[in-house]
């Protein structure tokens, strides 16, 4: 009985860490094009935010982000930010123009979809 206990413990254990485990990316060929930022959230398994954004990874290191506003006097809102993979996550620069930069961890990727954990959100991200 008792080890029945202990493997059901460990197995519990693994699937924990298992769900929650990162992808390593090997270069930045496995989140190159457009992809669509469609909510943002502060937990993983927590209230998503509606959001519409366009992020376009190129391939000489400038992450474009398109941000529409329906409702504001700005449309559109464009910014480049500089970005590289270290160590198989995503290094971005936090704000434009200066050299101060943030992780952001790939949790769960495929060929269309990719779910990124950046210093304080979670982002969701499809494939365009």
């Amino acid at each position: 009985m008792n080890r029945c206990v202990k493997i059901l413990s460990l197995t519990t254990l693994f699937l924990a860490f298992s769900a929650n485990a990162e992808v390593a990316l090997k270069d930045n060929s496995e989140i190159l094009g457009k992809w669509n930022l469609y909510a943002e959230a502060a937990k993983l398994d927590g209230e998503k935010k509606a959001v519409t954004v366009e992020w376009d990874f190129k391939a000489d290191g400038v992450l474009q982000t398109t941000a529409t506003d329906s409702v504001g006097r700005t449309k559109e809102m464009k910014i480049a930010i500089k970005y590289f993979i270290e160590n198989g996550v995503i290094q971005k620069q936090a704000t434009p123009g200066r050299e101060k930069y943030e992780s952001c961890k790939v949790i769960d990727k495929d060929d269309s979809k990719m779910t990124l954990k950046c210093a304080y959100l979670y982002f969701f991200l499809t494939k365009i």
